[in-house]
């Protein structure tokens, strides 16, 4: 009768550990699209292998994008901007780690569409930026979720210099579009 009585103690103990962990949804194939163009050059690229952890209970969310995974039209813009701009040799990663915050108080473990609050680091270039941008989360009954957010950032705040040879060709504010799908972890 003890043995029984301890592993029902254990698996009740166990149990919170489980349960948090259905919570967790994860994608390896997000997508981070990024317009830098102008009148004079058609600049844009997307990489679709961005990686992400999101907990709906807590809000906590992760990504990390290679920067050599960013596929530009013209091979030579994507050779200039490994090597010449973000330097992904040295800075292999963009990382953001923060929270998404539901605007009006949203549980955001329950189904429905909501509008959030994406807080926290975002690290390009070596540097990391405190940010806050209004976003979208979708959660759906079937435990996946989308999460949405468009942004802008300037070169220059992440360390990016632009040569003034080619600064008219290039947006002084980049913009940035984020599309993650995320399935059960």
């Amino acid at each position: 009768m003890k043995l029984s009585h301890h592993i029902i103690f254990a698996s009740l103990l166990l149990l919170p550990a489980c349960l948090h962990a259905q919570q967790r949804l994860a994608s390896r194939n997000g997508e981070i699209s990024l317009f830098a163009g102008t009148s004079l050059e058609d600049i844009s690229a997307v990489n679709n292998k961005v990686t992400s952890v999101f907990l709906p209970s807590t809000g906590e969310i992760e990504f990390a994008a290679l920067i050599k995974a960013f596929e530009f039209k013209r091979s030579l813009m994507q050779e200039h901007f490994n090597e010449d701009y973000l330097e992904s040799n040295s800075f292999p990663k963009a990382i953001f780690k923060g929270k998404l915050v539901a605007a009006t108080g949203d549980d955001l473990t329950r189904p429905g569409i909501h509008q959030v609050i994406a807080k926290g680091d975002l690290t390009l270039h070596g540097v990391t930026r405190q940010i806050e941008q209004k976003a979208q989360l979708t959660t759906s009954a079937d435990g996946t979720a989308e999460a949405r957010c468009d942004f802008e950032v300037k070169p220059e705040d992440y360390g990016v210099a632009i040569p003034s040879l080619v600064r008219d060709k290039i947006a002084e504010r980049v913009q940035i579009k984020v599309r993650i799908h995320y399935t059960k972890f």
